[in-house]
């Protein structure tokens, strides 16, 4: 049974910076990869990154490759979000996602691909 919880969200002045941490149980084997995706009020839950866990190969939306960091932890199945120079329409939820089935890029940054979700941490952004 694959869980996933997030931590890190709150309210940071635009410029600023936060630190998300998703902690993962039950995920088996090393194909795995994890992502983050973000869901704001009247918008879809967009991409923001992925990494692939065997490789540490990682993947960014447009809107946040320069900004966001996407890696490893250093406790055991823990994927962080450093989020720099935050700006207002970063503002969102935001969601760590896991999956266990080895996919081609496209489908690492597609939301329906992921079966396990977390429950989401609030990012509020003022500017």
């Amino acid at each position: 049974h694959v869980q996933l919880a997030e931590s890190g969200g709150g309210v940071v002045q635009a410029g600023g910076s936060l630190r998300l941490s998703c902690a993962a149980s039950g995920l088996t084997g090393s194909n795995y990869h994890m992502g983050w995706f973000r869901h704001a009020p009247r918008q879809v839950r967009e991409f923001v990154a992925a990494i692939r866990w065997s490789s540490g190969i990682t993947y960014y939306a447009d809107s946040v490759n320069g900004r966001f960091t996407i890696s490893r932890g250093n406790a055991r199945d823990t994927v962080v979000l450093q989020m720099n120079n935050l700006k207002p329409e970063d503002a969102a939820v935001y969601f760590c996602a896991a999956d266990s089935r080895t996919a081609a890029a496209l489908a690492i940054m597609t939301r329906n691909r992921y079966p396990y979700w977390g429950q989401g941490t609030q990012v509020t952004v003022s500017s």
